[in-house]
């Protein structure tokens, strides 16, 4: 009789390693998924042949980075998405994409079930879970390692039996989640808050005290809100965005260290590095200030922090989300122009903007020769304007500016 199959969301890291072989004890045949989605300097093929040599009976490896782009930073971008005003997000939009494949394979594969190697206070399992579900309602959700309650002396132990290579002890302290849209870095220090993050936690970014003393601009070109070239070069969102990580990056720009509050339920301290989102986003929102009208900025802002915690939380396939992305599509078809944004000591300024959508006036905004501004026009606005408040006031006298002392 034929095993039931699971998929496995596989890392080849510790946890993943050992789940395989949790996973075949219990019965399943397990295939497993590694996304590439710009993870930095990862032997994806060793990856795939460590999967194999644990006992997988099957092993796929997806170049991702293009898909994690158009189809989930680029609307992230034009939604200014930053959890809690700071986060640009970069772990938590990868994982409905993963969640995505993950599905995606088991439907191919015939498999009952999709895993993965999260925690119990993880909110990656809230994240990978809920999208799962949302594209197969009826799949079932596996996690080894929130179930099998192992000690990290346990784990190593069992990959030592079966003869698993395991990291060396003194690989790192910190744990690191990286893709193409940045770097987030926890544990060791930093879960201590008076605690300033070392230069050693840091990859991406230079430290912005050693960053170059001679500033440097980068004019980015968007098209409906979405950049499509870097100093006029056209370059797909890959190439730009890691041109972009090396070139702010190089300047300090992009650390977040904030006190987040996770979606499990705690505050937990959070170090993140991303340089090209970072500069991406202020030179987006700058653009958006030239292009569209006062209402729709405003109305506009509020939704960008729903978006943002819609995303962080694992509503990546809810409606709303889904009716945000076609007004949000709608009213980027005016973002487009051209941003010159200053990298200099960990801050990336924006400098200059020009745009055929702009709604800025020369003429109306002058207060030289050439002014088209109707001054006279201003005492009837005036006039109108105060209207409902005179009315007030005069059947309910504000009280004097002695009297309210």
């Amino acid at each position: 009789m034929a095993k039931e199959k699971v998929v496995l969301a596989y890392s080849g890291g510790l946890d993943t390693s050992v789940a395989v072989k949790w996973l075949q004890d219990q019965g399943y045949d397990v295939i497993t998924f590694t996304a590439d989605v710009g993870q930095g300097a990862v032997d994806l093929a060793a990856i795939k042949e460590k999967a194999l040599k644990t006992g997988a009976v099957k092993a796929y490896v997806m170049d991702l980075k293009k898909e994690l782009v158009e189809n989930y930073v680029w609307p992230a971008l034009k939604a200014n998405a930053m959890y809690q005003g700071a986060y640009p997000l970069s772990a938590a939009l990868s994982r409905p994409l993963i969640a995505a494949h993950l599905v995606e394979i088991a439907e191919a594969e015939g498999a009952v079930a999709v895993a993965h190697g999260c925690t119990g206070k993880g909110q990656d399992q809230v994240r990978i879970e809920v999208c799962a579900k949302a594209l197969k309602p009826d799949i079932e959700v596996i996690a080894p390692v929130r179930d099998w309650h192992y000690t990290r002396e346990q784990e190593l132990e069992i990959a030592t039996k079966h003869g698993i290579p395991v990291p060396r002890a003194d690989s790192g302290i910190y744990s690191v989640d990286e893709n193409l849209w940045g770097r987030s870095i926890e544990c060791g220090p930093l879960e201590d808050p008076w605690n300033e993050p070392l230069s050693d936690a840091f990859t991406m970014t230079k430290d912005p005290w050693e960053a170059p003393d001679k500033p440097e601009y980068v004019i980015i070109s968007f098209e409906k809100g979405i950049p499509v070239a870097l100093d006029g070069k056209k370059m797909d969102g890959v190439d730009l965005i890691q041109k972009l990580n090396a070139i702010a990056g190089e300047h300090g720009v992009g650390r977040v260290d904030m006190i987040e509050d996770r979606l499990v339920g705690f505050k937990s301290r959070e170090v993140y590095e991303c340089p090209a989102a970072i500069t991406l986003i202020q030179a987006h929102k700058a653009l958006e200030n030239m292009t569209l009208s006062k209402d729709v900025l405003s109305t506009k802002a509020g939704l960008e922090s729903k978006y943002a915690e819609l995303a962080y939380v694992g509503y990546w396939f809810s409606p709303l989300k889904e009716a945000l992305d076609v007004l949000f599509d709608h009213i980027e078809g005016h973002v487009t122009g051209d941003v010159r944004v200053r990298l200099y000591k960990g801050q990336a300024v924006v400098v200059g903007l020009k745009s055929p959508e702009s709604l800025y006036s020369l003429d109306l905004a002058t207060y030289s020769e050439g002014d088209a501004f109707d001054h006279e026009a201003s005492v009837g606005f005036i006039t109108i304007w105060g209207l409902p408040i005179k009315t007030w006031r005069q059947k309910h006298p504000a009280p004097s500016a002695k009297a309210s002392k």
